[in-house]
């Protein structure tokens, strides 16, 4: 009975642990994938108990000393930081002496809506000028049919306001279609001066 009922806990905990970590849904929903992770190889060490099975069992016990370290980590000290930003964003907007703050880490990810409600794709990045005066440009996706086609497109940060789980356009989906594609792996140094809040052509060092 026992091994019976490990045997489908072992592989069903490892799939959806899988997926909550793979989805980047935050540090609480990566952490509980490695909760889920961690009852995944103790299962799984279980069953090679049961089936003497030294190799599994060796490799299992090894996995879930990693997972706890995850638990830790996601649950622990990443949660607090996300807290942290969370809170600051939420004292900021209401601090007169100091703009609103908004987290990078939860821009990263962050959908990216237009005037109407319509998702126009998701910020994968934000550059930063290194003379510490704000964001360069935005990286916004788009995806094709099912996610499986990717454009990216650099955007002006002033046509896209930040709150604390969204970003929203202040162009249209055709303004931001218009807007020259980005190459994977050669993205430009800096937008166009001169058309920073119209689409146009990047320039590229």
């Amino acid at each position: 009975m026992w091994e019976w009922a490990l045997g489908w806990i072992a592989p069903a905990a490892t799939m959806i642990a899988a997926m909550m970590t793979a989805a980047n849904a935050g540090a609480r929903v990566t952490g509980w994938g490695f909760v889920v992770f961690a009852i995944g190889s103790v299962a799984w060490s279980l069953t090679a108990t049961y089936s003497h099975q030294r190799n599994l069992l060796l490799t299992n016990l090894f996995l879930t000393v990693v997972n706890l370290i995850g638990v830790w980590r996601w649950l622990g000290r990443q949660a607090r930081h996300e807290d942290g930003s969370i809170k600051a964003v939420r004292k900021s907007s209401h601090a007169d002496a100091v703009p609103s703050l908004f987290s990078a880490s939860v821009a990263v990810g962050a959908n990216v809506i237009d005037a109407s409600g319509e998702k126009l794709g998701v910020i994968v990045d934000l550059m930063l000028r290194r003379d510490q005066r704000g964001l360069a440009y935005v990286v916004i996706a788009q995806y094709g049919m099912g996610g499986v086609e990717e454009t990216l497109r650099a955007v002006d940060p002033a046509n896209i306001e930040f709150t604390a789980d969204s970003a929203h356009s202040k162009i249209s989906r055709r303004e931001l279609d218009a807007l020259p594609a980005l190459q994977a792996d050669d993205w430009p140094s800096a937008l166009p001066s001169a058309r920073a809040r119209k689409p146009g052509a990047l320039e590229r060092n």
